[in-house]
């Protein structure tokens, strides 16, 4: 005779997985899994006008596709299911060899008589297994019901949130062309505008160049007659003292009638300045709406950088002791900002005060720190530097010199990661573009990165 968990176990898998109960009239589908035939055709009866026409349904366990006319007859399985029905009448308590015929509601087991006398079960509410079977089977169909429900509530979501994945790109492919189409504009405006201040700086130098050649012109024929006025005088004054005097009335007249006639006078002042950066793009605003907090990282500030107890602040200072670690700078007063950059844009501002040197820009969180390198693209340094408070240099390779019409007193960085562009700007007073260094593709996260000499002050400047 089987065990109780071995007969217990072949029920569980002759169970129908659609009423909970072991099988009537089984029937296999073409995935291989059976069902009460009347549970099965029930689902047909579920599925809409469309599908049931087609007769193509999918398993109620693993969602296959079969087809109504795949029903076939699971005789083996019926005739198991009779023998467990006849085990099952048979069923005895391993305990005490009886039959099991009375259920314990307080431990949801089957029990014997003997059980239910037992210190175990004293107490307890038990009923014959004939009683309290329909209630139960009333409260699995409810739960079974539920699980239907949460089931079909399950597959609307999925079809949900198709939907919103399907719609969602579509707003993403909307919104591109919309940016696409905006900045095509704004191209086009700007072209537009171009061509018209050029087509007006033209016209300004054609209209000056001819007043400029007609008072050329003019002067030009005013002094040919002057010359030839003072041939004439030359001549008259070399001649005896009866011709000099001859028609003296007339010659007098005629000189004292020529005038110099000056032009009137061409303004070289341009009627046509046209500054993009005021007219038409706020740049400052622009680079604004991208500004960051940024503060000083300690931990990786060589000794002689003497950091501000608020972490906005680094000086040239003599050496502090007892901060070794494997992240400072150990060979110039250099240091790294705590905040990384890897995607997006980004801008901080720095003063920068005056007559000091300082480096300034962004690095590769990786790039070395223990040795000497050249802050180089080439080593992860995009790094501009001013060179004993006279010469701003980009670090490039070889450097590039920076001819600035005006001091920095605060200098912008800007980072486009997926530009892979960096750029500086003087922002002392009004916004002007400084340098952006070729593009590049950054290979890790960058990180703000400060130099600073002797008498040198940073300030990082809040939003």
């Amino acid at each position: 005779m089987a065990s109780a968990p071995t007969t217990k176990k072949m029920m569980e898998e002759a169970m129908c997985s659609i009423c909970l109960q072991l099988m009537t009239e089984a029937v296999s589908i073409d995935c291989g899994h059976s069902f009460c035939r009347q549970c099965i055709e029930d689902t047909f009866r579920e599925k809409n006008p469309i599908e049931s026409y087609q007769e193509k349904f999918t398993c109620p366990l693993c969602r296959k596709p079969f087809q109504r006319e795949s029903l076939r007859p699971n005789k083996q399985l019926e005739n198991l299911i009779e023998s467990m029905k006849e085990l099952e009448c048979e069923r005895l308590c391993e305990e005490h060899g009886e039959q099991l015929r009375l259920f314990c509601e307080d431990d949801g087991r089957l029990i014997c008589w003997r059980c239910e006398h037992s210190p175990q079960h004293r107490g307890h509410s038990i009923e014959l297994v004939e009683e309290a079977a329909p209630g139960f089977r009333e409260i699995l169909q409810i739960v079974l019901t539920d699980m239907r429900e949460q089931e079909n509530q399950c597959q609307s979501l999925k079809l949900a949130t198709k939907e919103q994945t399907r719609q969602w790109k579509e707003k993403i492919v909307h919104e591109r062309k919309k940016i696409q189409f905006e900045f095509d504009k704004l191209y086009n405006f700007l072209h537009g505008e171009e061509m018209w201040f050029l087509w007006r700086l033209e016209e300004k130098k054609e209209q000056t160049l001819r007043s400029l050649k007609d008072s050329e012109a003019s002067l030009e024929k005013q002094s040919q007659e002057l010359k030839s006025y003072i041939r004439e005088l030359e001549k008259k004054c070399q001649q005896s003292a009866q011709d000099l005097l001859q028609d003296m009335r007339d010659t007098l007249g005629r000189s004292s009638a020529v005038e110099l006639k000056v032009p009137e006078a061409v303004s070289l002042e341009l009627q046509t300045v046209c500054n993009v950066s005021e007219l038409y793009l706020d740049l400052k605003k622009m680079l604004k709406s991208y500004q960051v907090c940024v503060t000083l990282d300690p931990d990786t500030a060589h000794t002689d950088a003497i950091i501000s107890e608020n972490r906005r602040q680094v000086t040239y200072g003599g050496p502090q002791l007892n901060l070794r670690n494997s992240l400072r700078y150990l060979d110039l007063p250099w240091v790294l900002g705590c905040e990384r950059f890897t995607s997006g844009r980004h801008y901080f501002e720095v003063d920068v005060g005056e007559d000091s040197g300082w480096d300034l820009g962004v690095c590769l969180e990786n790039a070395p720190r223990r040795a000497l390198m050249s802050l180089q693209p080439t080593s992860g340094f995009w790094v501009i530097r001013l060179w004993k408070g006279k010469e701003y240099v980009a670090l490039t390779n070889p450097p590039t010199s920076l001819p600035l019409k005006e001091q920095i007193w605060v200098l912008g960085v800007f980072v486009d990661c997926e530009a892979g562009r960096v750029s500086f700007y003087n922002v002392t007073c009004t916004v002007s573009h400084i340098f952006t260094f070729p593009r590049a593709s950054f290979s890790d996260t960058l990180r703000p990165f400060f130099g600073v000499s002797q008498g040198c002050t940073l300030f990082l400047n809040s939003q």
